[in-house]
């Protein structure tokens, strides 16, 4: 046991302080987030709105995220990740706060694509100064440590959500999470100022080349597209399923949505660990995830029994853990060829525009179809980004590329 747990600590070695304070900030953000799995809760239970409008309001908040980003993306390479990421996350924190004063359904609207599109400058952002942050061999693996942190917070954060609704209301998740946003900006700016801190691996590509005429970036952009759009379900129509259809109460949906980030924060950072010595190259393993996320979906419809559901959030967690830290690594290798910000901006964006069409789609298809026709449509498009990851895998290989 002694040399297990050793094993695991091994695998956060070589990792910036830089990095560390990173992880912690965002450990600090995300844990306030709690907000996000019980939106279409709280709008058709504390708001009264329809599952129609709450798909609109969920396609604003993608919109919002994709302005957001690209935004980011833009202000990045122009004015630094450092700046960015302060005042996206200080603004986020109010607006939050205010956000849970909005009643009607146009406010809502307008409120929740405002808060989306200042949050999500901070996306790209973040990416760069991780980049910036980490060497060349660490980078993957500084990429899932700031996703455990992510995790972490995410384990905690529904469980908590979860107490809160059923003690004071849901009131108390938007004061957590501006709060959570205001002081993850203080932190910031205490342990990261660049004039304090040295970057590792930040550089200026000379004649860098633009994001829009790399077609394996396209091809990959549109595979994480559909990826975004099927994974989005766990966090839009699958707490409704859970309730409508299982009968859980928010307590335990909280717990089952705690178990994807326990288990991504106990097996990660080892799983990546492994599969870097490994072969396998990153679009196959993006692949493989892409099969186990629609495996996630399509076993729901095999039965009624409820521990199916912990089974499905099992594979979906897998599926997860292996796709976006790969996916992020072949992004940031990808940048490289011009403007990081451009190109992490794009890759963040293809999740962003998830956010638009996956929620409207998934509640659309839910309130006409019902879950289990959904989980079936769901799984077909799963198996359409495998079959482009596979198309980008030989496309690569062709082009004698090695990611």
């Amino acid at each position: 046991m002694k040399t297990l747990f050793n094993n695991y600590l091994n695998t956060f070695k070589g990792l910036s302080k830089e990095i560390w304070w990173l992880a912690l900030m965002t450990l600090i953000n995300r844990a306030g987030t709690m907000v996000i799995p019980f939106l279409s809760l709280y709008l058709t239970e504390n708001l009264k709105f329809t599952f129609s409008d709450v798909a609109w309001i969920m396609s604003a908040y993608g919109l919002g995220s994709v302005i957001g980003t690209w935004i980011g993306g833009k202000l990045t390479d122009i004015i630094g990740y450092y700046k960015v990421m302060v005042r996206s996350l200080l603004s986020t924190g109010i607006l939050f706060i205010f956000l849970q004063y909005l009643e009607t359904f146009n406010a809502i609207c307008i409120g929740i694509f405002l808060v989306m599109v200042v949050a999500d400058t901070f996306r790209p952002a973040m990416f760069v100064a991780m980049s910036a942050y980490s060497k060349e061999e660490n980078k993957t693996r500084s990429v899932t440590l700031i996703r455990l942190a992510i995790n972490l917070g995410f384990s905690a954060g529904p469980a908590i959500g979860g107490l809160i609704i059923t003690t004071i209301g849901y009131s108390g998740l938007f004061w957590i999470d501006g709060i959570t946003c205001i002081l993850a900006t203080i932190l910031l700016v205490k342990v990261l100022n660049p004039k304090v801190t040295k970057p590792l691996d930040e550089f200026k590509v000379e004649n860098p080349k633009s994001v829009y005429t790399d077609k394996p970036f396209w091809i990959f952009f549109i595979a994480m597209l559909l990826f975004g759009i099927i994974f989005l379900q766990y966090f839009s129509t699958m707490p409704l399923y859970y309730k409508d259809v299982h009968a859980l109460t928010e307590f335990e949906i909280g717990l089952l949505l705690g178990l994807n980030g326990f288990v991504i924060f106990a097996l990660e950072m080892p799983l990546i660990k492994w599969l870097e010595n490994t072969s396998y190259t990153k679009t196959g393993l993006m692949l493989f995830g892409a099969i186990l996320l629609g495996i996630s979906f399509i076993i729901l419809t095999f039965t009624s029994w409820v521990g199916i559901l912990i089974i499905g959030m099992l594979f979906m967690t897998i599926g997860e853990m292996i796709t976006f830290p790969f996916s992020n690594a072949f992004a940031i290798q990808r940048a490289k060829r011009g403007n990081q910000g451009e190109y992490m901006a794009m890759y963040v964006m293809a999740f962003s525009v998830a956010h638009i069409f996956g929620h409207n789609i998934g509640l659309q298809l839910v309130d006409g179809l019902g879950f289990n026709n959904t989980w079936i449509i769901v799984t077909l498009l799963a198996i359409v980004c495998v079959l482009l990851l596979m198309f980008l895998k030989f496309y690569m290989k062709r082009k004698n590329e090695t990611q």
